[in-house]
């Protein structure tokens, strides 16, 4: 029964500018460790080969040190491991794939599909059809070949390829290195493996989407598995497993807060995330100035719990009560600025000085409030 791993879209060598350099450091790491765990669950699991569907590396300009350091983290493999040019990482006629190759940084059992045709894999019972991208865009579908192609009758035909399925993704996703929907039966494959939609996906019971092995943007997509695919024999359905691989959970919220239980549950929400949380809230609606402060040290003890939490408070307007005035012994001038910064945040065309009065608010709120606890002291 043979069967193998199916993986893509590594980007290895892509970078995390919008985070802090520790941060961004750990996300970069993450997608090292997710290439090892994948090569040991291909071990345990007993996989005849790994195929990766393109997009190994996130650019052809990515260092030597991340060509090595991608190629090191196979070993954990040893078994046959297939590796397709996507979009990012294009078959040119100098590539990160030549370097790599000038490096001898290529493993033996690495096999680069740069060219459009089969690799046999005789003993684990396959032959893969690969589809590489020999440039970052096409109009034609580099899977059609595989139509016209023969190969023995007792291996199974494996496509790899890279691309837009079309009809069936969103809208929104490129409509370039197009992918018939029926590839599968017009070249009567058992299994087409398919890189560039980041996260797992079924086309049919035959054509799959592993998505990315280590999540990297915010989208609730089913990122961060790779698949496992058995199939007895030629002609045989697959079954297809997927397996987690990901170190960290991204998630992006986007909240409207407008009474004080609104602010509980936000809170409680962020404290049951899981530690290896990658966390991007952006607040509208109004707060008091008490539940003000109870997000800011709220956020202060999630930054130090998880991954990344960034907070973009723009949106948020505070209201403050008359315990909250009362709280901050604002008489006299102090308490014309408080109402002033209370109207500025009302202001209809300047959304810059609206925010700078928000912010303002909540500043001259804190040094009261700490003034007033160290007199108390």
């Amino acid at each position: 029964m043979p069967k193998f791993l199916h993986t893509a879209d590594w980007q290895m060598g892509r970078t995390y500018s919008r985070f802090d350099t520790e941060d961004g450091a750990a996300l970069v790491e993450a997608r090292y460790d997710a290439i090892e765990r994948l090569a040991a669950l291909a071990t345990e699991h007993g996989c005849d080969a790994v195929l990766v569907a393109g997009d190994v590396f996130d650019a052809q300009t990515v260092s030597d040190r991340t060509i090595r350091r991608v190629f090191n983290a196979t070993r954990g493999f040893n078994g046959p491991w297939v590796m397709l040019p996507g979009n990012h990482d294009a078959a040119l006629a100098e590539s990160v794939w030549t370097r790599a190759r000038r490096l001898n940084a290529v493993p033996d059992n690495v096999h680069l599909a740069l060219e459009s045709g089969i690799v046999p894999l005789p003993e684990q019972g396959m032959v893969v059809l690969a589809g590489p991208l020999t440039q970052r865009h096409t109009y034609g579908d580099l899977t059609q070949p595989f139509d016209s192609i023969e190969t023995a009758p007792n291996l199974l035909r494996i496509g790899l390829g890279h691309g837009s399925v079309q009809g069936v993704l969103p809208d929104d996703i490129d409509s370039t290195n197009p992918i018939a929907p029926n590839r599968t039966e017009t070249a009567k494959l058992d299994y087409l493996a398919l890189g560039d939609w980041h996260g797992v996906k079924e086309i049919n019971q035959r054509t799959w989407y592993s998505g990315t092995h280590e999540p990297e943007r915010f989208r609730n997509n089913d990122a961060g598995y790779v698949l496992i695919v058995d199939i007895e024999q030629p002609g045989a359905t697959p079954t297809v497993t997927r397996h987690e691989t990901a170190r960290y959970q991204w998630h992006q919220w986007r909240e409207s807060l407008s009474v004080p239980s609104d602010l509980d549950e936000l809170l409680n929400r962020i404290n049951e995330l899981p530690e290896a949380s990658v966390l991007d809230l952006k607040l509208d609606g109004t707060l008091t100035l008490a539940g003000d402060q109870k997000l800011t040290d709220a956020l202060s003890i999630a930054e130090a719990k998880y991954r990344s939490v960034t907070c973009d408070r723009a949106g948020l307007q505070l209201e403050p009560t008359e315990d909250d005035i009362a709280a901050l012994h604002a008489d006299g001038y102090l308490g014309e600025v408080v109402q002033e910064l209370r109207e500025g945040q009302q202001a209809v065309n300047a959304d810059d000085d609206a925010e700078v009065a928000r912010d303002a608010l909540a500043i001259l709120a804190g040094l009261l409030i700490s003034n007033d606890t160290e007199v108390a002291q």
